[in-house]
């Protein structure tokens, strides 16, 4: 026999330990039992010694046994516990249906217990005495008057049954005389808990009592009932034993009278309708769930700071999952600026890590966010410029810097919102001017230097023109803020102002967001005057908005039909234009639905094609070029953009020429004349060089054939229209490299041989280009 494993002896120890623990839960039950048994036989015969005969004097002895332990237990309070031990033992018999409901309700007379007791300190800590309250008289006391009360009912029920047989019997009138002897008469509250006390404990023992002879309960009920009514018409002893325990039950009426005042009090007091806390939220339009993502969110930013903005920014991107856009981008949008504006005065910190907060959201769910944001900063802007709030201002001017400083927005929409104060420049727009250029003006200028120039100029002509006026604007020349603001426009203009070091904590932040691409999410060619257009024109980040702002139905019906129309005919343009595949399509309908080159190509950059799809945009964009009835200059400007993004699509725009170039032959002339001009406008522009032609056979006749040479001599002619500085510089960049010698030296020949020949007019322009191809030394104009 194989010896048993671990496992298997443990499990049958356990088992053997199991039966036993069961063995002697059943002997511990059985022992239970043959107790009781023992205990009601004592008791059975216990009442068969006692005389039958004698039944209510019986009752009435157990009654004045009842008094006589309850005045032994005021005079010492040993006796009184030993009492008590006696009445816990006499309660323990006790019927089987009793048992049976104790087990179904085992707290009932804790719980009952409890309710009182709490019902006494509310009674005693409010001063109620009689129904009303006690002390000055504030009218509140009307508000208790015919308030009926259940537990007053129910407390004279319990004393009809208890106190029937007794009407000489009042254990409460002893105990008022001792304490009247002893206390001053302010202590009656005192006196009514202690009396209550007694009457509950005396119908404890009367109910002991009654067990005892369970047979003949009904007709003693009858009995005392009868006595009870008896009684209550002689206004006996039981009637001031019941007032002494109605009490209470007069205090609860008075809580239950002060919880509907309290209810009522709002109304009371003016016209103002009280609307509960739950339904508050719904008031303000917003759901249940919107109010707790409302406070999650603010939750996360009150704890937002630069050690943790990673993991915060992490989680809120996760709520904003949670929930459709538009309403996670207006709650987020709302909670940001609320925590910027409308605390103390923040600083530059504080609106760092806010803004690179903004940035990091809109990298992680899409620039729409941060779009939607910064309509709602220039529309609370422009509603605290109305109240002049100089605080709310500069922190919101702190966050649109930092915002541009991180990558979010360009700093066309910092020169707008300059060129806007400038126009104005009262002393809240010179102070809101100083914050900008001191946060981000050597930022800007470096962007954009003409622009800055520009500013400058039109702040200039505004201070000329404010210096020529009245004396009121006399005053706000000669303010120290604005001669602050003029030195620090100076300093920037001459690069005497240094830029500002990042922190250790800025550096981290922007390697962060380096991480997250946030070069990708910056909005280009924004305006704040169109983030505060009523109309909404060119306000793509609120498309999805329009519709519910409409009131007219029929007018959002026929527009949603009207552009279904144009988006069906936009699908079988492409399919016309053999626009194969999904994405070319995609491409397709971008391009020629955009409003300007910048919204079509932001769309484009978030079509996000996977893989090598990316090169289908120029084939797209070229191909759209070409098929136009008359060039257009905007497939230009949109292909230039495109390759200033991403070298790529240079590269792909190179081997879509040369495969252009091949096609000339057959090629109809219109649409060699739109190439023509597509070419030199990309050479012209920099953003191809003519070595885009290195793939032409200038020196051989027979490859130049009549249609290639109408092609390249509209493309020569089209490059001739430029000024001699650009055409120098042109032919320069081909110059400097010895590889192109042979290109070089086949341009001049057919320059001379098929544009000069033909066209005089473009003699002085060669002669510039000639010399800046024998420019080696590179120098440009």
């Amino acid at each position: 026999m194989e010896s048993k494993s671990r496992r298997q002896r443990r499990k049958e120890s356990r088992l053997v330990e199991n039966q036993q623990k069961h063995q002697s839960w059943l002997q511990d039950q059985k022992s239970q039992r043959m107790k009781r048994k023992s205990g009601d036989f004592k008791s059975k015969k216990g009442s068969k010694i006692k005389n039958s005969q004698n039944q209510i004097f019986k009752e009435n002895d157990t009654v004045q046994r009842v008094s006589k332990l309850k005045s032994e237990e005021d005079h010492d309070v040993n006796e009184s516990k030993m009492v008590k031990g006696k009445k816990d033992l006499k309660r323990t018999l006790k019927t089987k249906f009793e048992e049976y409901l104790e087990m179904e309700m085992p707290n009932s007379d804790r719980l009952a217990q409890e309710d009182l007791e709490l019902e006494r300190k509310l009674a005693k800590k409010l001063k109620v005495k009689g129904g009303k309250l006690m002390g000055d008289d504030d009218d509140l006391n009307i508000l208790f008057e015919d308030v009926p009360s259940s537990l007053k009912s129910w407390n004279e029920e319990v004393l009809a049954e208890g106190f029937s047989d007794e009407g000489a019997v009042d254990p409460s009138s002893s105990k008022k005389q001792k304490k009247k002897k002893s206390v001053e008469q302010a202590a009656k509250d005192d006196i009514t808990e202690e009396s209550t006390s007694e009457a509950s404990e005396l119908e404890e023992y009367a109910e002991t009592a009654l067990e005892e002879n369970p047979a003949k309960a009904p007709l003693r009920k009858r009995r005392r009932k009868r006595k009870s009514l008896l009684q209550g018409q002689e206004g006996d002893l039981a009637g001031e034993t019941a007032l002494g325990v109605s009490q209470p039950s007069e205090s609860h009426d008075a809580e239950v009278a002060l919880d509907e005042a309290s209810a009522k009090a709002p109304t009371m007091e003016g016209n103002v309708k009280y609307v509960a806390p739950h339904l508050r939220s719904r008031a303000r339009n917003e759901s249940e769930e919107q109010t707790q993502m409302r406070r999650r969110v603010r939750g996360l930013l009150n704890r937002l700071s630069e050690s943790n903005i990673e993991s915060m920014t992490g989680e809120m991107a996760t709520i904003f999952r949670s929930f459709s856009r538009s309403v996670s981008s207006q709650i987020i949008s709302e909670e940001v600026l609320a925590s910027c504006y409308n605390g103390p005065r923040g600083n530059e910190q504080h609106a760092a890590v806010f803004a690179a907060f903004v940035a990091g959201m809109a990298s992680l769910v899409g620039m729409d966010f941060s779009a939607k944001l910064m309509a709602l900063l220039a529309k609370i802007f422009e509603e605290e410029y109305l109240k002049e709030d100089n605080l709310s201002l500069r922190n919101l001017t702190l966050l649109l810097s930092y915002l541009c400083i991180f990558g979010v927005c360009s700093s066309d929409l910092i020169y707008d919102f300059l060129i806007m104060l400038g126009k104005r420049l009262t002393e809240i727009d010179v102070s809101t001017i100083l914050t900008v250029l001191q946060c981000c003006g050597m930022k800007i200028r470096g962007d954009d230097p003409a622009t800055m120039k520009n500013f400058i100029l039109s702040v200039q002509n505004r201070v000329n023109e404010l210096k020529t006026s009245s004396g009121d604007s006399q005053a706000k020349i000669n303010g120290k803020r604005m001669e602050f603001m003029l030195e620090t426009i100076c300093d920037i203009k001459n690069n005497k102002k240094k830029t500002k070091e990042d922190t250790v904590q800025h550096t981290r932040i922007k390697k962060w967001l380096q991480k997250l691409r946030v070069e990708d999410i910056l909005i280009r060619g924004l305006k704040w005057s169109k983030l505060l257009d009523p109309d909404k024109k060119g306000q793509w980040w609120s498309s999805g908005d329009m519709a519910s702002a409409t009131d007219n139905v029929e007018e959002v019906a026929s527009r949603i039909d009207k552009e279904a129309l144009e988006a069906q005919k936009m699908l079988e343009l492409a399919a016309a234009q053999k626009m194969n595949t999904d994405a070319r399509r995609a491409i397709f309908c971008i391009i020629m639905s955009g409003e300007d080159y910048i919204d079509a190509f932001e769309k484009l950059l978030r079509l996000d094609l996977p893989g090598k799809q990316d090169r289908d945009i120029m084939r797209v964009l070229l191909e759209c070029c070409l098929q136009e009835k008359v060039f257009n200059k905007y497939y230009t400007v949109l292909a230039a953009k495109l390759c200033e993004h991403d070298k790529n699509h240079k590269f792909t725009l190179q081997f879509c020429l040369w495969d252009h170039f091949k096609e000339l032959d057959s090629m109809p002339l219109i649409r060699s004349m739109h190439l023509a001009k597509f070419i030199a406008e990309m050479v012209a522009s920099f953003t191809l060089s003519l070595a885009v032609f290195k793939t032409v056979e200038w020196s051989d006749p027979q490859m130049l054939s009549p249609k290639r040479i109408m092609h390249f001599r509209m493309v020569f002619e089209a490059i001739f229209e430029y000024p001699d500085k650009v055409i120098w510089n042109m032919f320069t960049r081909i110059a400097v490299t010895p590889e192109l010698e042979t290109l070089r030296q086949g341009m001049e020949f057919f320059i001379k041989e098929y544009v000069v020949k033909t066209n005089k007019k473009v003699n002085n322009k060669f002669k510039v280009a000639k010399k800046a191809l024998n420019n080696i030394e590179g120098v440009l104009m």
